[in-house]
């Protein structure tokens, strides 16, 4: 693997909306992820600074997103984060951007108030990144089309032991059906 030692990690910039939208499109294949980016930036799901981008020479190259939805705990909704989506230009890949987005967003919501974040993928790449199933949490998937190895958390310093119950992902991606696996 290429290290990509010239690509800087920053929060992205409010200008910047056009291009990491273009940039998730071109690195998903699919239109509706760039849609779920806008939809999530004009949600109440949306915190400002984490939203964070791969820039090399000018260039967007990679992107990385947290935005804010529920854990239904039983004594009380928590407001929990979603780290989705993850991307990296198809001409940047295994030169261990991802990991590098991750990190530096991870790192970026130590002081946070929000207990958890949660994702949806594979969970030989993001087990070294800390996250886990999110049954071992306590966990449950907002939906049975996410297979359960997929659904993954990992407890930031706020988690206490009671933040059990069933995650509940913000309007936007309900609405694009940007959740699990659709069959066919």
């Amino acid at each position: 693997m290429r290290e990509a030692t010239d690509v800087i990690i920053r929060p992205e910039r409010d200008e910047e909306a056009p291009a990491v939208r273009a940039l998730v499109e071109r690195s998903f294949g699919r239109p509706v992820v760039g849609e779920l980016v806008d939809a999530l930036r004009s949600s109440w799901a949306w915190t400002e600074g984490l939203s964070f981008v791969g820039e090399r020479m000018g260039e967007l190259v990679g992107h990385v997103l947290f935005t804010r939805s529920w854990l239904d705990a039983p004594p009380r909704l928590v407001e929990i984060l979603v780290l989705s989506p993850l991307c990296v230009a198809p001409e940047h890949r295994e030169q261990g951007l991802g990991a590098r987005l991750v990190h530096t967003g991870l790192e970026a919501l130590g002081g946070r108030p929000e207990p958890l974040v949660v994702l949806e993928g594979a969970p030989r790449y993001y087990a070294r990144f800390g996250f886990r199933p999110g049954r071992e949490l306590g966990l449950r998937r907002p939906s049975t089309r996410i297979p359960p190895d997929a659904f993954q958390a990992v407890a930031l310093p706020s988690h206490e032991p009671w933040m059990t119950g069933t995650v509940v992902y913000a309007e936007p991606f309900w609405a694009l059906d940007c959740v699990g696996l659709r069959a066919g």
